[in-house]
C-alpha cells in the first residue's frame, strides 16, 4: 500500500520560513518578499501569475511545496441585503462557508476554523454533522483571499465565528494571524479581528499571554450552569465562573473590550428572571474588576434539526432594557443573510 507524502502548502510559511527554505535552495534571501508579496497581498492562485520569479525557482517550489489552493465552489447573495454566502471547496473535497457582509464602515468577512464542529451546541447548525477536521493555515487564509479577489474588494474586517471551535485549531489560528496582519501581505488590523469561542478556559489564558489586540467574544447564552449544560456540553466542563474569569482576565492583560454573545431562545433564556439573573452574574463576577464588556443578543435563528424558537421583539426589547437600566452595553445582532442561511448559528456543511 502506498501512501502520499503530506506536504506543507507553500501559503502557510511567513517571510523568515521562506527565507530559510530558500537558502537551503541556494537561492537569494530577497526573493522571500517577492514570493510573499505575490502570495499574500496580490494573493494570485498559480505561481503562473508571477511576473519576476524564475522557472528554476518556480520548479524548485512545485517540487517541495504544495502550490494548490481551494476554490469558491459556489455562491449565495441575499434578497434581504448585500450578504454573500460562499462555498469553499477544499482540495480534499471537503467544503467550508464563509459569509461577506458589507458595512458602513467596509468589508467584513465571516470564516470558519474547522471542517464541521464537535461543541455540540444545541442551537447550532454547524455542529449537526461533527467535526471533520481542523483547517490548514492555508485554508484559513484561502476565505478571504478568494472571496477578495471574487469581488475585487479589500476586506477590512474578520470575524471568525464561522463553523468550527477556533481555540481547538490555535496554533494553525495564531500563525493566519500573524500572517494576514504582515504589513507585506493583507495587512489586515488585529483590532478589526474578532474570535468567538464557546469557552476554552486554557486558551482564554494562552491567547491572553500572546496580548494580542484581538476582540474576544465568549458564547455564553445562559445566565446560568444550569441552563448552559442545557445549551452547551462545553459547559460541563467550564463553569460559567470560570470562564468569565478567565474573560475577565484577557480584558486586564489586553485591555480589549471583551464580548457576550446571548442567542434569545423562547421559554429557554429569554425571560425577565433570566435577565435578572444575568445581571447579578456580571456583578458578582466582575466585582472589584473593572471590566469593560458589551452583551450582544442575537434572536435564535431558525435551524430545521431543532425546535427553538426565536422571541418576539418585545421580549428582546425587554431583555435589553433590563440590562441597560443597570448599566450593562449591551446590543441586538444585525441580522444578515437570513434567507441564504448566512446568520448566526446558520451555517452548516449541507452540500456534499
Amino acid at each position: 500500500m502506498f501512501f502520499k507524502k503530506i506536504v506543507m502548502n507553500i501559503r502557510d510559511l511567513t517571510i523568515e520560513e521562506i527565507k530559510t527554505e530558500l537558502n537551503a535552495m541556494s537561492e537569494q534571501s530577497y526573493r522571500a518578499v517577492q514570493l510573499f508579496d505575490w502570495l499574500h497581498s496580490k494573493m494570485i492562485l498559480s505561481l503562473d501569475e508571477t511576473t519576476n520569479i524564475g522557472n528554476s525557482l518556480k520548479k524548485k517550489l512545485v517540487e517541495k511545496f504544495d502550490i494548490s489552493f481551494p476554490s469558491i465552489y459556489k455562491e449565495y447573495i441575499s434578497n434581504i441585503d448585500e450578504t454573500r454566502k460562499y462555498l469553499i471547496l477544499l482540495n480534499d473535497g471537503n467544503i467550508i462557508e464563509s459569509v461577506l457582509m458589507k458595512y458602513k464602515y467596509g468589508y467584513s468577512l465571516c470564516i470558519s476554523s474547522q471542517v464541521g464542529c464537535n461543541m455540540g451546541c444545541s442551537f447550532c447548525a454547524s455542529t449537526i454533522g461533527g467535526l471533520k477536521r481542523n483547517l490548514e493555515i492555508y485554508e484559513l487564509l484561502s476565505q478571504v483571499y478568494l472571496v477578495s479577489r471574487h469581488n475585487n474588494i479589500r476586506i477590512s474586517h474578520i470575524v471568525i465565528m464561522g463553523s468550527g471551535e477556533p481555540f481547538n485549531n490555535f496554533d494553525n489560528l495564531v500563525k493566519f494571524l500573524d500572517i494576514i496582519n504582515d504589513e507585506k501581505g493583507q495587512n489586515i488590523s488585529l483590532r478589526n479581528v474578532t474570535i468567538s469561542t464557546c469557552g476554552i478556559v486554557d486558551k482564554i489564558f494562552k491567547l491572553a499571554d500572546l496580548e494580542k489586540p484581538l476582540t474576544l467574544a465568549l458564547s455564553l447564552h445562559a445566565p446560568n450552569d444550569v441552563i448552559r449544560k442545557e445549551l452547551m456540553p462545553i459547559a460541563n466542563k467550564y463553569s460559567i465562573a470560570e470562564v468569565l474569569d478567565a474573560m475577565a482576565h484577557y480584558f486586564e492583560k489586553t485591555n480589549r473590550r471583551i464580548t457576550f454573545e446571548y442567542s434569545l431562545i423562547k421559554d429557554v433564556n429569554d425571560g425577565v428572571s433570566n435577565a435578572n439573573d444575568l445581571v447579578n452574574l456580571f456583578k458578582e463576577s466582575f466585582k472589584n474588576r473593572h471590566i469593560d464588556f458589551n452583551v450582544n443578543l442575537i434572536p435564535v435563528n431558525v435551524v430545521k434539526e431543532n425546535d427553538f424558537e426565536r422571541p418576539d421583539m418585545s421580549s428582546v426589547n425587554l431583555f435589553k432594557d433590563i440590562l441597560e437600566n443597570n448599566h450593562i452595553s449591551v446590543t441586538v445582532r444585525r441580522e444578515l443573510g437570513k434567507d441564504i442561511s448566512g446568520s448566526c448559528g446558520q451555517l452548516r456543511a449541507s452540500v456534499k
